[in-house]
Parts: structure tokens; C-alpha cells; sequence
């Protein structure tokens, strides 16, 4: 399987028709338990309750694992339950990490409020800057925390100049991945040790499901990693696996056009009177254009920009569009828009990590472009015909 191409494994990875009925879909194994064929016994699969293990969670982790090229697979409830995993497996009282400083909000909030608890310390810094990632790393770093693409700023950070740090200081690189998702870029191929996902985005791809994934070729990180979803029971349905994998399925079309409307958005935008500034990996101008050509395939759906009027405005322009819908989350087939300073990066909000508060993302969806962009010339206040 590994021989054959993205969308073919997106398709037929962990998705062998039912042996019992023949259908061509896997099975949505809704049930809490299973028949054991003896005291302390399990059929075949090791499947003896759901908690543990599941089919259709199965055929899920096998399909992530192979998009990845990853030896191991991990389905979580969440994003945030899979990058919780990550962390408390890796990291222990006295630890430190190195963290992105423009990092999702929510992995800051896990990592500064709640791991900081355990006596785990953490510094920010520009992934960006290979020598101010050196510059943080110390003795008792154990992590560096990457996303790239970066939410909200769409940073680029070189994968593999980090994965070289990271393991000159005998740490790990772990790489969320969920901007990009596996059809644009495999970090693990790039030196990375861990990939985390938010499936919730564009791997479920239709805004219907909430879910998160782990990817390593590590034996024993797997283990430790089964071990904490099991005890902690941060498991996924049957039913959002389901949905995770139908979605997958056309990852490789949709994330085409999420490409193609994107970077039509990014150019829209960066010659628009309002907009003071454009942050889009595809754009010639980004500081990380050139190292995102050579570690991806294309540059992602997600353009973020500053409004040039400021903060108000940058409110009152996202409140005013009718296709981009006024909402966190992202990577569905719709478009989206959202205030970062007051929505999704608010628990940033007084650290390092502070967004611009006239900063706009855009989650840019499969729509008819020119409908798109005429939807934002309107908010923006200069409305012309397509």
C-alpha cells in the first residue's frame, strides 16, 4: 500500500470491504463491548471493549498512519486530548519545551496554565530564526512544539533544521500539522518525530465532527501513548470516526481547491487599499515562501491580514461578510472568518504570544472564488462586480 499514491491510500488504507458482508464502506461498529472467546480471552483484533479499542477507530489510525508514512496511528477525541497525550507522555516535572511564539491559543493555554502546574517550563520563541530556537533550547529541553503553517500568522518553520536541534539537544520534534494536513506536507519524512492533528479541520473536512490524531514511527511512544488514551478514555466515537474517514477520502480534491481559492484570496487582498498587510506562505513577499516550497506540496487554504484601519475595523469586517460565516474553527468546504485577538487566540492575550489586534483569519473554503472575493471587496468596503 505505502507504493501507491495519496489518493489512492486516502481511499483504500484500513478500508478493506467488510469481510462478513462484502461492504465496500467500513462498518460504523456502534457498541460498547465485545464477545470474548474465554475468561481473559479476546477474538481476533484485541477488541474486548471500546474504550481500548474499536474496528472502525482501527481503520481510521491505519489510514492516518499510511497518509503520514507513519508506523503508528492514534485517534483522540480532540486535537487538544491528542496534544495533551503528546505532552504528558514526553514531558515530566522539571522539563522544558520550546514553543512557536505564534502558536494556536489553545496549545499555549494547555502549556502555560495547565502543564506549567507540573512544574514544566516552556520559552516562545521564532521557529523561524533556527538560531534563536538554539538560543532556547537547554539542557533539560525535551520538546520543541512546531506548527507550520503557524495559526494564526502562517509562519513557516523548516522542519528539518528543527528536527536537527531537537535531536543534537536529545529532544523531540513534534509538528502540528493541521494547517498543512498530510496531502501538503509529511513532516515525519522532513526529520520530525511526532505529527499531531486536529481531524476536527480539514481531514474531516465538512465542519460535522470534532476529533484529533497522533502519527509516530516510535514503538515505544506508541505504547505510552495507547496506555494514556486508555486510562484518561480520550476516545473518539465510532460515529466521528466515520465521518473522519468519509472525509479523508477527498482530502486530495479538496485541498486543491482550498489552494487554488486561497492563494486567488491572498492576491485579492494584498492589493486592496484596507488591507495593510498579507500573510500567506504562497505569496513571493513571505518570509518563509521559499522554505515552504521546498517542504510543501502547495501553500494551504488559511490566509490571515491586517486591516489598515485597525482594530475596530478589523471587527466591524468580520461581522460584515455574507459568504465567510463569523466562526472559529476551520478547514470545512465553507468559508470562514474570525476575529483571533477576540476569538480563537484570546487566552493569549497579555503573553508572547499576543496577536495583532487588527489582524483577520480567513479559513478559505471550496466556493465559487469569484463569489468569494466579491464578498470580501464588499466587507472591505470597495465593492465591485466580478
Amino acid at each position: 500500500m505505502d507504493n501507491l499514491g495519496f489518493e489512492t491510500r486516502a481511499i483504500h488504507a484500513g478500508q478493506e470491504p467488510d469481510p462478513r458482508t462484502g461492504a465496500v464502506i467500513v462498518p460504523i461498529y456502534q457498541t460498547s463491548t465485545y464477545a470474548q472467546d474465554g475468561v481473559g480471552g479476546t477474538r481476533e483484533g484485541d477488541y474486548e471493549y471500546s474504550r481500548t479499542a474499536n474496528p472502525t477507530r482501527t481503520a481510521l489510525e491505519e489510514q492516518l498512519a499510511s497518509l503520514e508514512g507513519a508506523r503508528h496511528g492514534l485517534a483522540f477525541a480532540s486535537g487538544m486530548a491528542a496534544s495533551d497525550a503528546v505532552l504528558r507522555a514526553v514531558l515530566r516535572p522539571g522539563d522544558h519545551l520550546v514553543l512557536g511564539n505564534d502558536a494556536y491559543g489553545g496549545t499555549f493555554r494547555l502549556i502555560d496554565k495547565v502543564l506549567a502546574q507540573w512544574g514544566i517550563a516552556h520559552t516562545v520563541a521564532d521557529l523561524s530564526n533556527v538560531d534563536r530556537v538554539r538560543a532556547a533550547v537547554r539542557p533539560e529541553t525535551r520538546l520543541i512544539w512546531c506548527e507550520s503553517p503557524s495559526n494564526p500568522l502562517l509562519g513557516i518553520a523548516d522542519i528539518a533544521a528543527l528536527a536537527a536541534i531537537a535531536h543534537d539537544a536529545g529532544a523531540r520534534l513534534v509538528v502540528d500539522n493541521t494547517f498543512a494536513t498530510p496531502y501538503l506536507q509529511t513532516p515525519l519524512a522532513l526529520g520530525a518525530d511526532v505529527v499531531v492533528h486536529s481531524t476536527t479541520k480539514y481531514l474531516g473536512g465538512h465542519s460535522d465532527v470534532v476529533g484529533g490524531a497522533v502519527l509516530t514511527g516510535e514503538d515505544e511512544l506508541r505504547e505510552q501513548l495507547f496506555f494514556l488514551r486508555n486510562a484518561a478514555g480520550a476516545v473518539p466515537g465510532p460515529f466521528d470516526v466515520w465521518l473522519t474517514l468519509r472525509g479523508i477520502k477527498t482530502l486530495a480534491v479538496r485541498m486543491e481547491r482550498h489552494c487554488d481559492n486561497a492563494e486567488l484570496v491572498a492576491e485579492t487582498l494584498a492589493a486592496h487599499p484596507k488591507v495593510a498587510k498579507v500573510y500567506y506562505p504562497g505569496l513571493p513577499g513571505h518570509p518563509g515562501h521559499e522554505v515552504a516550497a521546498k517542504q510543501m506540496r502547495r501553500f494551504g487554504g488559511m490566509v490571515s491580514f491586517r486591516h489598515a484601519d485597525g482594530e475596530r475595523a478589523a471587527l466591524e469586517m468580520s461581522a460584515r461578510t455574507s459568504l465567510f460565516i463569523l466562526a472559529e474553527s476551520l478547514g470545512g468546504i465553507e468559508s470562514l472568518i474570525e476575529h483571533p485577538g477576540r476569538m480563537t487566540h484570546a487566552s493569549t492575550s497579555g503573553s508572547l504570544l499576543q496577536v495583532p489586534a487588527d489582524l483577520v483569519r480567513l479559513s478559505v473554503g471550496i466556493e465559487d472564488v469569484r463569489d468569494l472575493v466579491t464578498d470580501l471587496r464588499a466587507a472591505l468596503g470597495w465593492s465591485q462586480g466580478r
